[in-house]
């Protein structure tokens, strides 16, 4: 206990993880913090912050995950929040993760770090892909030349970790980092010196920056930094300055400012891999592993096929391996429900108060519940493409089509997070750069089939398809794929006319994902469901419930309780669609709120777990309203997170009325096409 409570008191060391994307980043923060994480908002934006904890030598260590950045400059939210946290915060160790095997690449961020006299130790990530690829890195060489520690790691095994914090642990001590200072030339260092004398006349400047730092990016006018600085005063001085050194500079090398520095970094980078790494094979002479399997799978014939095929494989994955866990999780509600009655009739429990527990909570959550295998192994499959690096060459394929189509090809990202979930798929639009192609993406992200929406697929495909449920399910999704590109582009032409912009996009080199990593992303992704089973559904069930007791005395759930006006004045809408029911019609209404709650509600509605729900909607679809009822709630109106998040994003209620609107109209005619054209073919 004493060990404990003068652990507890202690000061926390706190080390910020700082890296390019893919660089294994997350994976070195799991294998530090594992289950030992909460996920949140960096302070003022949308940006994820995780930060995790762990205990060493009998110290408390905080790590924060900074969102990856190849740069720190003010090109986006990502590195003006990474930069700014190792600014501002000042944590006591950064530890840069470099994959050793993009040396050059990944080496741009360092200089930035070192340069900011951040107290930097160095992860030579993914060491064990050096051999395959004939390089050779001198860690000590590397350390000894930039005088921060170099340890060699591999995140996916946890191999290097413990050497990695203890060398965090002791350059925590250390308060005076060396700050490696590149060498700019003559001229540019002369108006370097300038504006450091400048910056170092500012008491208030050299408090919370250091002078060099300041001065090449006052130079390079980063414009987050120039901003960060209107509070002090001296300011016009500095840009004064700043605005002769440029024109001198540029006019006397005949390039731009910031082109000069880079090219200057870039210098310092290759010089650095000259010193320390070897290559025995260059990449033309020796096709890697990666090469070889994105010969196959992003060729341009067999690539897209390839990718329908993956998709359909989770599907089939996710109903072979999860419909016995289904099966289990039924028999537990129908006998948890029936044990519960029983026990509160028998305890004299009043019959209205019984109804809301049973018929309400039980019957309607429950029937929600059920699908908790279904969703975790749809994200455990999703996972498992991620971190393989696969879901990047998705997105490489499709962006080949969508410039086919006249669309931005970096459009795809967001819509593949949108298999997901619709609110980080419409934030994820940030990284479009121009405003026409982020509010096209916006429109039609809400058309992708997030998982909210698979509880209703997986309960009607089983009461309606059961030989054919994944291909089923398979088709909405690409129905919601297809519908996407095929407004985006009616917009481009319409409404947002204009040239589409390119975009460089990465390839990971393909790895073989851990068990540890894939069942984390898997949680992070799965939990939001049981979240919301327990908030919006819980809170949603019971209102649905009064309304099916409402006015008093009337029977529940009939068509004379006020859930039966609101579905009876709706119904007729939905009459050519083949579900014009007050039952369907009901839950359409409140699955705006949630998705899910669209079978929540039909639960309360048939006061039935999904077992028996399976039965009771038997009776009133046929498997044409049933297909047709699908397409339906896959697009008519977005939930109401969505509707609030497209409303920040764009900043426009007008916008925000026209996406509500459009997706509400174009699921009314599909649905209502599906039922019609099925039945001029004799299937309805």
């Amino acid at each position: 206990m004493e060990a404990a409570q003068a652990i507890k008191n202690e000061k926390q060391i706190v080390v910020a993880l700082a890296g390019n994307p893919n660089s294994g980043k997350t994976t070195i923060f799991n294998s530090l913090t594992g289950a030992h994480q909460h996920v949140g908002n960096w302070p003022g934006v949308t940006v994820e912050k995780k930060e995790g904890q762990l205990v060493s030598e009998g110290k408390v260590i905080r790590v924060v995950d900074l969102p990856g950045t190849y740069s720190l400059g003010a090109y986006s939210e990502d590195e003006a929040v990474a930069r700014d946290y190792i600014l501002f915060e000042k944590p006591d160790v950064v530890i840069n993760i470099i994959d050793a095997t993009n040396l050059e690449r990944n080496l741009y961020l360092t200089t930035q770090l070192l340069e900011m006299g951040s107290n930097l130790v160095i992860a030579l990530n993914m060491s064990d892909e050096l051999k395959a690829k004939q390089i050779d890195i001198n860690a000590a060489r590397f350390s000894e030349l930039l005088g921060v520690p170099a340890i060699r790691t591999v995140g996916t095994r946890g191999q290097g970790t413990k050497e990695l914090v203890a060398q965090a642990l002791q350059a925590a001590g250390n308060k005076n980092p060396r700050v490696v200072q590149i060498n700019y030339g003559k001229e540019v260092e002369t108006e370097l010196a300038a504006l450091e004398q400048d910056i170092l006349s500012n008491r208030q400047l050299v408090e919370n920056f250091a002078p060099r730092w300041l001065a090449v990016k006052v130079l390079e006018g980063d414009q987050g930094v120039l901003k960060s600085l209107a509070k002090y005063p001296g300011l016009e001085r500095l840009l004064a300055r700043r605005a002769e050194a440029v024109k001198r500079l540029e006019g006397l090398l005949g390039e731009d400012i910031e082109s000069l520095l880079a090219d200057k970094r870039y210098g310092f980078i290759g010089g650095l891999a000259k010193e320390v790494m070897t290559r025995r094979q260059t990449t033309e002479e020796r096709l890697s592993r990666s090469d070889k399997i994105d010969r196959i799978v992003t060729n341009r014939y067999l690539g897209i096929p390839i990718f329908l095929f993956a998709m359909w494989a989770i599907f089939q994955f996710t109903f072979t391996v999860g419909d016995p866990f289904i099966g289990w999780i039924e028999t537990f509600f129908e006998w948890f429900g029936g044990v519960t009655g029983a026990w509160l009739e028998s305890a004299g429990m009043p019959g209205l108060l019984m109804s809301l527990i049973v018929d309400g909570i039980i019957g309607g959550v429950g029937s929600v519940l059920v699908f908790i295998p279904n969703i975790f192994l749809l994200f455990f499959a999703i996972s498992l493409l991620e971190d393989s690096g696969y879901m990047a060459r998705a997105a490489f394929i499709m962006d080949r089509l969508m410039h086919a189509l006249g669309l931005h090809g970096k459009s795809f990202i967001p819509l593949l997070i949108g298999f997901g979930c619709n609110v980080p798929a419409v934030m994820a639009t940030r990284t479009l750069e121009n405003k026409r192609d982020r509010l096209i993406t916006i429109l039609i992200t809400p058309l992708m089939s997030c998982t909210a929406r698979l509880p209703v697929y997986i309960l009607f495909a089983g009461a309606f398809f059961t030989a054919n449920q994944g291909l089923v399910i398979f088709s909405l999704y690409l129905l919601g794929l297809a519908l996407a590109i095929l407004m985006g582009m009616l917009f481009k032409r319409f409404l947002f006319k204009g040239e589409t912009s390119h975009f460089v996009m990465e390839l990971p080199p393909y790895r073989v994902p851990t068990l540890k990593s894939t069942f984390i992303h898997m949680w992070e992704k799965g939990s939001s469901f049981i979240r919301k089973a327990g908030t919006i559904i819980f809170a949603v069930v019971v209102l649905v419930w009064a309304l099916s007791n409402l006015p008093v005395g009337v029977e529940y759930a009939s068509q004379d309780s006020i859930l039966g006006w609101i579905g009876s004045f709706v119904a007729p809408i939905f009459k050519p669609a083949g579900f014009g029911t007050w039952e369907a019609a009901v839950a359409l209404v409140f699955g705006i709120l949630a998705k899910e709650v669209v079978v929540g509600t039909l639960g309360v509605i048939y006061g039935a777990e999904e077992a028996g729900l399976t039965a009771a909607i038997a009776q009133a679809w046929t498997p044409l309203s049933a297909y047709a009822f699908m397409v339906m709630t896959l697009l008519y109106i977005p939930c109401a997170a969505v509707i609030g998040t497209i409303k920040r994003e764009t900043n426009s209620w007008t916008w925000t009325a026209f996406a509500v609107a459009y997706t509400l109209v174009l699921g009314w005619l599909m649905a209502v096409l599906v039922y019609q054209f099925g039945r001029l073919l004799g299937l309805g």
